[in-house]
């Protein structure tokens, strides 16, 4: 091996191919390996890239992964991406999915690693939604893995992700996924399951501020704000102004056969009475869809509260975020179950479903960060051109 045209910032693999420190491949690196060494034939860090290169390509199950991999074994060894043309078999990936690797530590590495990626200069937004893994579901039983994840819609990243305990809920989760992110100046968007009165206080405290919709989990805030706007929609109707501590913002979009208009109320005439800490308004959020497919109309009304002052957040900004609360379902799970199959590929053994979902959140972080948007035509690119994926992985 040459290093003299290495950089400070560069090192090289054991087969010789050069990587920059700061890359995805460090962190592969430091990923403990449990395996007896009897018996190795590939380290730990080249079967996680071998997996990532083959998920990029467009390959979801082990078996497709493995036979990925065997088709282009000869080009794979040239480009000294594996130190020889033996393609591993699709146990060796499932056993490192189930047994090898311990997601919580990779958990770990992938969050350092993707919040080592935060742009600044902009409005950091946090997402915060749970998702249940159908293809882990034993036979017999009701309930799989289910994760938490804290998703950056504006860039695509999931910064930290846990394991939600079956015997326990969201609830318990997040505050923990909560204090492994700096907090300050971000905004954190969640559903009424995450109103809660500790998580609150933990976000304000902690330097950030709140959204929150409120449903039944909380009746006595949810029938204060709705009592409150109920006065203010029959003033509409009326053609009566609103009350002078009531604002109100509407937008319409256009796109995938439907028109959807959202209008907000918000109010801080309740900042006084809710027993809701650091509450500066409260707001109501309709949501009228006309669908051309079936003519049809729907309409939602739900309420919520946020840290946000009228001086940070008017009416329009107010809906622009919670509008992207919705990132979370099209851009990570819409994208993890329709394009990547999480929910399809069946993986009840050990750690195997788990592990796959944090492959799966790089994937559509690599490439919502490199600029490509849409998630097939990327795969479809990296399939033909496996050079660019592994600039992905190698480079910082």
């Amino acid at each position: 091996m040459d290093y003299t045209n290495l950089t400070p910032q560069e090192d090289v693999t054991e087969t010789g191919l050069i990587y920059e420190l700061d890359s995805l491949y460090t962190f592969f690196q430091r990923v403990t390996d449990t395996r007896n060494a009897k018996g190795k034939l590939y380290s730990l860090s080249v079967l996680l890239v071998l997996m990532m290169l083959a998920k990029l390509a467009g390959e979801d199950k082990p078996s497709g992964i493995a036979d990925w991999v065997t088709h282009r074994i000869e080009q794979l060894y040239s480009m000294k991406v594996v130190p020889k043309a033996r393609a591993p078999s699709h146990m060796t990936y499932r056993r490192v999915l189930q047994n090898t690797v311990q997601p919580e530590e990779l958990e770990s590495l992938i969050s350092e690693y993707q919040q080592n990626r935060l742009e600044g200069g902009e409005e950091v937004v946090f997402c915060l939604d749970g998702k249940s893994l159908k293809g882990t579901i034993p036979y017999g039983e009701i309930r799989g893995t289910h994760l938490l994840s804290l998703y950056m819609p504006g860039q695509g990243l999931v910064l930290v992700e846990a394991e939600v305990d079956r015997k326990e809920n969201e609830i318990v989760v997040a505050p923990k996924v909560l204090k492994q992110v700096n907090l300050s100046g971000a905004i954190v968007i969640g559903d009424a399951m995450h109103a809660q009165r500790q998580t609150s206080s933990q976000i304000v405290e902690a330097g950030g501020d709140y959204i929150w919709t409120v449903k039944g989990n909380q009746p006595r805030t949810e029938w204060a704000i709705e009592k409150l706007f109920v006065h203010e929609v029959c003033n509409l109707k009326k053609g009566a102004p609103l009350s002078k501590e009531c604002q109100m913002a509407s937008r319409v979009h256009k796109g995938h056969g439907r028109i959807e208009k959202r209008t907000i109320m918000v109010s801080s005439e309740l900042n006084d009475y809710l027993d809701w800490p650091y509450v500066a308004q409260v707001f109501r959020l309709e949501r009228e869809v006309w669908h051309e497919r079936y003519h049809g109309r729907t309409r939602q009304v739900v309420y919520g509260v946020t840290s946000l002052t009228p001086q940070n957040a008017s009416p329009e900004k107010m809906l622009a975020l919670t509008r992207q609360y919705w990132g979370i379902e099209n851009g990570l799970h819409y994208r993890r179950d329709v394009t990547l199959h999480e929910d399809a590929t069946r993986l009840t053994v050990g750690n195997s479903g788990h592990n796959m979902a944090i492959l799966n959140n790089l994937v559509i972080g690599l490439c919502i960060r490199n600029g490509f948007v849409n998630l097939p035509k990327a795969r479809r690119l990296f399939n033909a051109k496996i050079e660019q994926s592994l600039e992905l992985i190698f480079s910082a």
